[in-house]
Protein backbone atom coordinates (compact mmCIF):
# COMPACT_ATOMS: atom_id res chain seq x y z
CA UNK A 1 0.00 0.00 0.00
CA UNK A 2 1.02 3.87 -0.57
CA UNK A 3 2.65 5.50 2.81
CA UNK A 4 0.41 6.41 4.82
CA UNK A 5 0.40 10.41 5.92
CA UNK A 6 1.87 11.51 9.24
CA UNK A 7 -0.93 11.71 10.78
CA UNK A 8 -1.78 8.14 10.04
CA UNK A 9 1.84 7.18 11.70
CA UNK A 10 0.68 9.00 14.85
CA UNK A 11 -0.62 6.15 17.03
CA UNK A 12 1.53 3.10 16.21
CA UNK A 13 4.63 5.57 16.34
CA UNK A 14 3.37 6.13 20.28
CA UNK A 15 2.46 2.59 20.40
CA UNK A 16 6.31 1.60 19.54
CA UNK A 17 8.14 3.90 22.06
CA UNK A 18 5.30 2.55 24.59
CA UNK A 19 7.34 -0.84 23.79
CA UNK A 20 10.65 0.40 24.12
CA UNK A 21 11.63 1.83 20.83
CA UNK A 22 14.74 4.22 21.35
CA UNK A 23 14.28 6.68 18.23
CA UNK A 24 12.68 6.41 14.22
CA UNK A 25 15.24 4.60 13.16
CA UNK A 26 14.03 1.88 15.10
CA UNK A 27 10.41 2.57 14.15
CA UNK A 28 10.91 2.87 10.04
CA UNK A 29 11.00 -1.24 9.81
CA UNK A 30 7.98 -2.01 11.78
CA UNK A 31 5.87 0.45 10.49
CA UNK A 32 6.85 -0.96 7.04
CA UNK A 33 5.72 -4.17 8.28
CA UNK A 34 2.81 -3.18 10.36
CA UNK A 35 1.11 -1.02 6.97
CA UNK A 36 2.50 -3.85 4.11
CA UNK A 37 4.70 -1.25 2.69
CA UNK A 38 6.58 -3.04 -0.20
CA UNK A 39 10.33 -2.15 -0.29
CA UNK A 40 9.48 -0.07 -3.52
CA UNK A 41 6.97 1.97 -1.93
CA UNK A 42 9.45 2.20 1.07
CA UNK A 43 12.76 3.58 -1.08
CA UNK A 44 10.18 6.39 -2.78
CA UNK A 45 12.46 9.89 -1.87
CA UNK A 46 11.06 12.96 -1.33
CA UNK A 47 11.72 15.41 -4.16
CA UNK A 48 15.36 16.48 -2.59
CA UNK A 49 16.42 13.26 -2.98
CA UNK A 50 17.77 12.90 0.45
CA UNK A 51 15.29 10.87 2.91
CA UNK A 52 11.87 8.55 1.60
CA UNK A 53 8.66 9.74 2.28
CA UNK A 54 8.46 7.09 4.63
CA UNK A 55 11.59 7.91 6.98
CA UNK A 56 10.58 11.37 6.58
CA UNK A 57 6.45 10.81 7.54
CA UNK A 58 7.46 8.82 10.74
CA UNK A 59 9.66 11.97 12.30
CA UNK A 60 6.97 14.14 11.67
CA UNK A 61 4.65 11.68 13.45
CA UNK A 62 7.34 11.71 16.19
CA UNK A 63 7.85 15.53 15.97
CA UNK A 64 4.23 16.10 16.10
CA UNK A 65 4.17 13.91 19.39
CA UNK A 66 6.71 15.51 21.16
CA UNK A 67 5.48 18.82 20.54
CA UNK A 68 2.13 17.32 22.35
CA UNK A 69 3.81 16.07 25.04
CA UNK A 70 3.71 12.74 24.42
CA UNK A 71 7.10 11.49 23.83
CA UNK A 72 10.54 13.60 25.22
CA UNK A 73 14.26 13.27 24.30
CA UNK A 74 16.49 12.25 27.41
CA UNK A 75 19.31 12.40 25.18
CA UNK A 76 20.46 13.62 21.54
CA UNK A 77 18.91 10.86 19.10
CA UNK A 78 16.81 9.18 21.82
CA UNK A 79 13.28 9.34 22.85
CA UNK A 80 11.02 8.17 25.57
CA UNK A 81 7.18 7.88 26.13
CA UNK A 82 6.01 10.29 28.46
CA UNK A 83 3.60 9.88 31.28
CA UNK A 84 1.27 11.06 29.58
CA UNK A 85 1.77 8.82 26.41
CA UNK A 86 0.88 6.12 28.38
CA UNK A 87 -2.47 7.72 29.59
CA UNK A 88 -3.17 8.05 25.72
CA UNK A 89 -2.30 4.50 25.16
CA UNK A 90 -4.35 3.31 27.73
CA UNK A 91 -7.27 5.12 26.41
CA UNK A 92 -7.14 2.94 22.98
CA UNK A 93 -7.99 5.46 20.98
CA UNK A 94 -9.00 4.54 17.53
CA UNK A 95 -6.69 7.19 15.71
CA UNK A 96 -3.98 9.98 16.35
CA UNK A 97 -4.30 13.27 14.61
CA UNK A 98 -3.98 16.66 14.92
CA UNK A 99 -7.10 17.24 16.02
CA UNK A 100 -6.29 14.96 18.90
CA UNK A 101 -3.67 16.11 19.85
CA UNK A 102 -5.45 19.98 19.99
CA UNK A 103 -6.22 18.96 23.31
CA UNK A 104 -2.69 19.02 24.74
CA UNK A 105 -2.16 22.69 25.72
CA UNK A 106 1.57 22.00 24.67
CA UNK A 107 0.28 21.31 21.44
CA UNK A 108 -1.63 24.31 20.66
CA UNK A 109 1.32 26.71 21.69
CA UNK A 110 3.39 25.14 19.49
CA UNK A 111 1.09 25.30 16.72
CA UNK A 112 0.15 28.79 17.05
CA UNK A 113 3.51 29.75 17.24
CA UNK A 114 4.45 27.40 13.73
CA UNK A 115 1.26 29.29 12.03
CA UNK A 116 2.32 33.05 13.05
CA UNK A 117 6.17 32.76 12.69
CA UNK A 118 7.22 36.06 14.70
CA UNK A 119 8.04 38.84 13.05
CA UNK A 120 11.93 39.85 13.87
CA UNK A 121 13.15 43.46 13.67
CA UNK A 122 17.09 43.98 12.27
CA UNK A 123 17.20 47.29 14.56
CA UNK A 124 17.45 46.71 18.54
CA UNK A 125 15.66 50.29 18.03
CA UNK A 126 12.62 49.02 17.03
CA UNK A 127 10.58 46.33 19.05
CA UNK A 128 9.37 43.52 17.20
CA UNK A 129 5.99 43.46 15.88
CA UNK A 130 3.53 41.13 17.46
CA UNK A 131 2.61 37.91 15.26
CA UNK A 132 -1.66 38.16 14.77
CA UNK A 133 -3.28 35.27 16.15
CA UNK A 134 -3.23 31.89 14.12
CA UNK A 135 -5.83 29.14 14.28
CA UNK A 136 -3.59 26.46 12.30
CA UNK A 137 -0.17 25.68 10.99
CA UNK A 138 -0.88 21.77 8.96
CA UNK A 139 -0.44 21.32 5.14
CA UNK A 140 -3.88 20.74 3.77
CA UNK A 141 -4.23 18.40 0.85
CA UNK A 142 -6.34 21.65 -0.75
CA UNK A 143 -3.93 23.77 -0.31
CA UNK A 144 -1.99 25.51 -3.32
CA UNK A 145 1.66 24.41 -3.90
CA UNK A 146 2.87 28.27 -2.65
CA UNK A 147 0.52 27.83 0.77
CA UNK A 148 2.04 24.30 1.18
CA UNK A 149 5.12 25.80 1.14
CA UNK A 150 4.78 28.29 3.14
CA UNK A 151 2.96 26.12 5.67
CA UNK A 152 5.73 23.55 5.46
CA UNK A 153 8.25 26.69 6.16
CA UNK A 154 6.57 28.02 9.29
CA UNK A 155 6.50 24.37 10.47
CA UNK A 156 9.79 23.47 10.30
CA UNK A 157 11.42 26.71 11.47
CA UNK A 158 8.87 26.55 14.68
CA UNK A 159 10.51 23.02 15.72
CA UNK A 160 13.94 24.83 14.56
CA UNK A 161 13.61 27.40 17.10
CA UNK A 162 12.48 25.00 19.86
CA UNK A 163 15.34 22.82 19.27
CA UNK A 164 17.63 25.81 18.69
CA UNK A 165 16.20 26.69 22.36
CA UNK A 166 16.95 23.23 23.60
CA UNK A 167 20.66 23.41 22.50
CA UNK A 168 21.20 27.07 23.96
CA UNK A 169 20.07 25.84 27.28
CA UNK A 170 22.51 23.40 27.72
CA UNK A 171 25.11 25.15 25.98
CA UNK A 172 28.06 26.76 28.28
CA UNK A 173 27.68 30.47 29.58
CA UNK A 174 30.35 31.19 28.01
CA UNK A 175 29.85 29.74 24.55
CA UNK A 176 26.34 31.61 24.99
CA UNK A 177 27.48 34.81 25.25
CA UNK A 178 29.75 34.62 22.63
CA UNK A 179 27.18 33.27 20.24
CA UNK A 180 25.30 36.52 21.26
CA UNK A 181 28.12 39.02 20.30
CA UNK A 182 27.98 36.30 16.60
CA UNK A 183 24.49 37.27 16.17
CA UNK A 184 24.59 41.18 17.10
CA UNK A 185 27.59 40.89 14.52
CA UNK A 186 25.71 39.28 11.99
CA UNK A 187 22.92 41.67 12.29
CA UNK A 188 25.13 44.45 10.73
CA UNK A 189 26.52 45.40 14.56
CA UNK A 190 29.94 47.02 14.70
CA UNK A 191 30.14 46.94 11.14
CA UNK A 192 29.07 43.24 10.61
CA UNK A 193 32.67 43.16 12.65
CA UNK A 194 32.93 40.61 15.18
CA UNK A 195 36.17 41.94 16.46
CA UNK A 196 34.43 45.00 17.24
CA UNK A 197 32.97 43.10 20.16
CA UNK A 198 34.30 41.60 23.39
CA UNK A 199 33.03 39.76 26.07
CA UNK A 200 33.83 41.56 29.95
CA UNK A 201 34.74 39.67 32.42
CA UNK A 202 32.32 38.05 34.61
CA UNK A 203 30.85 40.40 37.21
CA UNK A 204 27.98 38.53 38.39
CA UNK A 205 24.13 38.19 37.09
CA UNK A 206 23.69 41.88 37.26
CA UNK A 207 27.23 42.94 35.17
CA UNK A 208 27.84 43.25 31.96
CA UNK A 209 28.71 40.20 29.73
CA UNK A 210 29.18 41.71 26.74
CA UNK A 211 30.33 44.60 24.30
CA UNK A 212 29.88 45.49 20.77
CA UNK A 213 30.15 49.11 18.81
CA UNK A 214 27.02 50.05 17.48
CA UNK A 215 28.88 51.01 14.25
CA UNK A 216 31.85 50.26 12.31
CA UNK A 217 33.57 53.70 13.74
CA UNK A 218 32.85 52.97 17.12
CA UNK A 219 30.21 56.15 17.72
CA UNK A 220 28.44 54.33 20.43
CA UNK A 221 28.40 51.17 22.25
CA UNK A 222 25.74 48.66 23.01
CA UNK A 223 26.12 46.51 26.49
CA UNK A 224 25.00 43.36 26.52
CA UNK A 225 23.49 41.22 29.18
CA UNK A 226 23.05 37.44 27.80
CA UNK A 227 21.41 34.79 30.59
CA UNK A 228 20.96 30.88 30.05
CA UNK A 229 17.36 30.46 32.00
CA UNK A 230 14.72 27.40 32.35
CA UNK A 231 11.96 28.65 29.92
CA UNK A 232 9.82 28.60 33.01
CA UNK A 233 11.59 31.30 34.63
CA UNK A 234 10.49 34.90 33.72
CA UNK A 235 13.14 37.57 34.16
CA UNK A 236 11.53 39.88 36.23
CA UNK A 237 11.95 43.84 37.12
CA UNK A 238 14.80 43.19 39.75
CA UNK A 239 16.85 41.26 37.08
CA UNK A 240 16.14 44.51 34.69
CA UNK A 241 17.01 47.07 37.48
CA UNK A 242 20.59 45.06 38.02
CA UNK A 243 21.30 45.22 34.74
CA UNK A 244 20.21 49.11 34.55
CA UNK A 245 22.53 49.43 37.42
CA UNK A 246 25.48 47.64 35.35
CA UNK A 247 24.66 50.24 32.67
CA UNK A 248 24.69 53.28 34.98
CA UNK A 249 27.77 52.52 36.51
CA UNK A 250 29.53 52.11 32.61
CA UNK A 251 28.08 55.26 31.45
CA UNK A 252 26.29 53.63 28.61
CA UNK A 253 23.33 54.47 27.66
CA UNK A 254 22.16 51.49 25.48
CA UNK A 255 21.71 47.60 25.82
CA UNK A 256 20.36 44.18 25.23
CA UNK A 257 19.06 41.79 27.58
CA UNK A 258 19.04 38.25 26.36
CA UNK A 259 17.34 35.24 27.47
CA UNK A 260 16.69 31.87 26.59
CA UNK A 261 13.34 32.17 28.48
CA UNK A 262 10.80 34.93 28.41
CA UNK A 263 10.17 38.33 30.35
CA UNK A 264 7.83 39.49 33.21
CA UNK A 265 4.93 41.90 31.91
CA UNK A 266 6.28 44.00 35.12
CA UNK A 267 9.72 43.94 33.40
CA UNK A 268 8.57 44.99 29.95
CA UNK A 269 6.52 47.64 31.93
CA UNK A 270 9.66 48.83 33.57
CA UNK A 271 12.07 48.95 30.61
CA UNK A 272 9.32 51.32 28.58
CA UNK A 273 9.72 53.93 31.64
CA UNK A 274 13.64 53.98 32.42
CA UNK A 275 15.68 56.24 30.49
CA UNK A 276 18.19 53.95 28.93
CA UNK A 277 17.50 52.84 25.27
CA UNK A 278 17.07 48.83 26.41
CA UNK A 279 16.12 45.88 24.26
CA UNK A 280 14.54 42.75 25.32
CA UNK A 281 15.36 39.36 23.41
CA UNK A 282 13.48 36.49 24.75
CA UNK A 283 14.07 32.86 23.64
CA UNK A 284 11.63 32.64 20.87
CA UNK A 285 12.54 36.11 19.33
CA UNK A 286 16.49 34.95 19.72
CA UNK A 287 15.76 31.41 17.60
CA UNK A 288 14.28 33.42 14.83
CA UNK A 289 16.88 36.06 14.74
CA UNK A 290 19.34 33.04 14.85
CA UNK A 291 17.42 31.55 11.95
CA UNK A 292 17.07 34.62 9.99
CA UNK A 293 20.44 35.36 10.36
CA UNK A 294 22.10 31.97 9.99
CA UNK A 295 23.73 32.41 13.25
CA UNK A 296 23.62 28.19 14.38
CA UNK A 297 21.29 26.56 11.94
CA UNK A 298 22.34 26.25 8.13
CA UNK A 299 19.85 26.14 5.21
CA UNK A 300 19.32 22.89 2.95
CA UNK A 301 18.01 22.88 -0.70
CA UNK A 302 17.46 26.59 -0.61
CA UNK A 303 19.19 29.33 -3.47
CA UNK A 304 22.10 29.59 -1.67
CA UNK A 305 24.51 29.18 1.33
CA UNK A 306 27.69 30.37 2.32
CA UNK A 307 30.20 28.28 4.44
CA UNK A 308 32.02 29.20 7.59
CA UNK A 309 33.30 27.44 10.76
CA UNK A 310 31.51 24.99 12.90
CA UNK A 311 29.67 26.51 15.52
CA UNK A 312 27.59 23.24 16.63
CA UNK A 313 28.77 20.08 16.19
CA UNK A 314 27.22 17.02 15.51
CA UNK A 315 23.38 17.06 14.91
CA UNK A 316 20.79 19.08 17.21
CA UNK A 317 19.23 16.37 19.61
CA UNK A 318 19.33 14.23 16.29
CA UNK A 319 17.14 16.85 14.74
CA UNK A 320 18.95 19.18 13.04
CA UNK A 321 22.45 19.94 11.68
CA UNK A 322 23.72 23.11 12.58
CA UNK A 323 26.69 25.47 11.45
CA UNK A 324 27.86 28.82 11.41
CA UNK A 325 28.39 31.66 8.68
CA UNK A 326 24.93 30.15 6.88
CA UNK A 327 22.62 32.91 4.81
CA UNK A 328 19.88 32.05 3.15
CA UNK A 329 15.56 32.09 3.65
CA UNK A 330 15.26 29.71 5.56
CA UNK A 331 16.23 26.09 7.51
CA UNK A 332 14.90 22.67 6.88
CA UNK A 333 15.64 19.25 9.13
CA UNK A 334 18.53 17.71 7.92
CA UNK A 335 18.33 14.74 10.53
CA UNK A 336 15.35 13.35 7.81
CA UNK A 337 17.88 12.68 5.37
CA UNK A 338 19.69 10.34 7.33
CA UNK A 339 17.44 8.13 9.94
CA UNK A 340 17.82 9.20 13.91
Amino acid sequence: MPVPDYETFMLPVLRLFGEGVKNVAECVPRLKAEFGISDDEAAELLPSGRVTVLQSRAHWARTYLSKAGLLESPKRNQHVITPKGREVLAASPPRIDNAFLDRFEGFREWRVRAAAEPVVNDQLDQPAARPAPATDARIESAQTPEDAMASAHKVMNAALRDDLLGLLQAMNPIRFERLILDLLAAMGYGGGDLSNGRMTRATGDGGIDGVIDEDALGLDAIYIQAKRYDPSYKVGRPDLQRFVGSLTGEGATKGVFVTTSDFSRDATSYIERVQHRIRLINGQRLAGLMIQYGVGARAQHLHHQHGGRGLFLGGLRGAWRLCRGSRAVACVPTALSSPV
